[in-house]
């Protein structure tokens, strides 16, 4: 098996990648801040981050995944404020959205889904640390500031320019701007908003919050420990919020806070595109409602590098939609024929080499996507000249199956819904009917009306199929 090898965001090369203790990847990814449902932005990194995950899954580790919810932050506040509601109120629906959404798209249970708000005496007991050694203090306003100048090396995982540092300069929200860097907050003291909506709790400070940047630090160590095998993200996470997790987390503990940084790159939309082929899809609510399948998004992020800019478009999202119908015919194929060939044996070995070998680099998934539909091909011209070896097709069936479970691209061929499985039935009696007493226009006008509610048919010897395939 080839060895398997990542993009490190800290030495800004590809380096090869094992766990510390060669069996299990210790895994922290930076999760939702649930003040809004998750926009498919967020879902790119998510699903890049599925993808890590599956691909180190196929190669014989265990992956302890983290993924944070963030539910007490400046968005989350304000959102309360403007409600008048509690921030738990307000995140509460959001994080079932998340995980709905998730689910819908084929993503990964992570092991642990910690919320904030749950682990506040462990970010109190680490900015005591901190605190203890000098790297951070107390200011006039009450709040609690990391001394960036005190924690030698800040900004190399951004590569910020020192010059642009601003040390004992503060800055007290979260987002900040590059050319800002200043001391940032560790403990935010509390304000009367944040006491209307319930994010205050007891310190040793006064009451209080924690900032956004010492959650994560505090929320990784305390399940994963003080140093993490793969920390991964969007870009824009980079700085300040990964530089920030690097400085308090280093600082406290000694030792490297994450073996690699590995950063996905952004979803850009083309509004004009958008609104004229599926509207404007920005949720995963949005998607289904144009009738995107899971898989068709799939292979839609998978297309593209997870490290290079993608565009979302109408015209992808169909030829998306087209691409994993193919897979899906293939995959319906497969279970159907009774035995292969030499020829399909043949190609299935080839599949397995070259897309582990693409996803061991640097989870090249654009090249294993065209592995598999160099696979579809090629099996497909094997079936069709007839073969008599089951053990062939049983080769190639695993090694699809194999291949299948890191990028999962076969959409769903059942349904949930009784209702319109029921009215396709009928649908398809009454086709029949008219075609039985050859009132063909009737027939097609059944089609239309199927192909209108995104259902496919197909007729063969042994009946009608029908599948949805959007």
């Amino acid at each position: 098996m080839p060895e398997f090898r990542l993009y490190n965001s800290l030495t800004r090369s590809v380096e090869p990648f094992a766990p510390a203790d060669g069996a299990k990847v210790t895994l922290y990814t930076c999760g939702p801040t649930v003040y809004n449902p998750a926009h498919l932005g967020n879902f790119r990194t998510f699903l890049f981050e599925d993808l890590l995950r599956r691909a180190l899954h196929m190669r014989g580790w265990s992956v302890e995944q983290v993924m944070n919810l963030t539910d007490v932050d400046d968005k989350i506040i304000k959102r309360a404020a403007e409600r008048s509601i509690s921030i738990t109120e307000l995140t509460d629906p959001v994080c079932e959205t998340f995980h709905a959404d998730r689910e819908f798209l084929r993503i990964q249970r992570a092991e642990h889904y910690p919320r904030a708000t749950a682990f506040i005496p462990e970010m109190i007991d680490l900015v005591k640390r901190l605190e203890a050694n000098g790297t951070a203090y107390k200011a006039d306003d009450g709040s609690v500031y990391f001394a960036i100048d005190k924690f030698e090396g800040y900004g190399r995982l951004s590569r910020l320019d020192t010059r642009e540092i601003r040390a004992g300069a503060r800055v007290a929200q979260d987002d900040y701007a590059k050319e800002n860097a200043q001391d940032f907050a560790l403990w935010k003291a509390a304000k009367p908003e944040d006491e209307a909506c319930g994010a205050v709790w007891d310190s040793p400070w006064g009451r209080g919050r924690p900032g956004w940047h010492l959650e994560c630090s505090a929320m990784a160590m305390a399940i994963l420990g003080e140093t993490i095998d793969i920390h991964a993200g969007g870009v824009d996470l980079v700085f300040p919020h990964h530089e920030d997790e690097i400085a308090q987390s280093e600082a406290a503990t000694g030792k490297p806070f994450a073996r690699f940084w590995c950063h996905g790159e952004f979803l850009l939309t083309d509004g004009a595109k958008m609104a004229k082929r599926v509207g404007n899809v920005s949720t995963v609510a949005d998607l289904r409602a144009e009738g995107v399948s899971a898989a068709a998004l799939r292979h839609f992020v998978f297309s593209t590098h997870y490290r290079k800019q993608l565009n979302l478009s109408g015209a992808a999202l169909e030829a998306s939609t087209e691409a994993v119908r193919r897979i899906g015919d293939f995959s319906d194929r497969l279970s159907r024929e009774k035995a292969g060939s030499a020829q399909l044996a043949e190609a299935a070995d080839t599949l397995l080499i070259e897309a582990t070998t693409a996803l061991s680099d640097d989870l090249n998934a654009p090249r294993a996507l065209g592995a598999l539909f160099d696979f579809i091909h090629a099996a497909n011209r094997a079936f069709d000249a007839t073969g008599t070896d089951t053990s062939a097709l049983a080769r190639a069936r695993n090694v699809f199956r194999q291949v299948n479970a890191v990028l999962d691209v076969v959409p769903d061929r059942g349904t949930d819904d009784s209702v319109l499985a029921s009215w396709v039935d009928q649908q398809l009696a009454d086709r029949a009917a008219a075609r039985a007493r050859r009132d063909f226009a009737a027939a097609d006008q059944v089609r239309k009306a199927l192909e209108e509610k995104g259902i496919a048919i197909e007729d063969s010897p042994t009946g009608t199929r029908w599948k949805k395939v959007r």
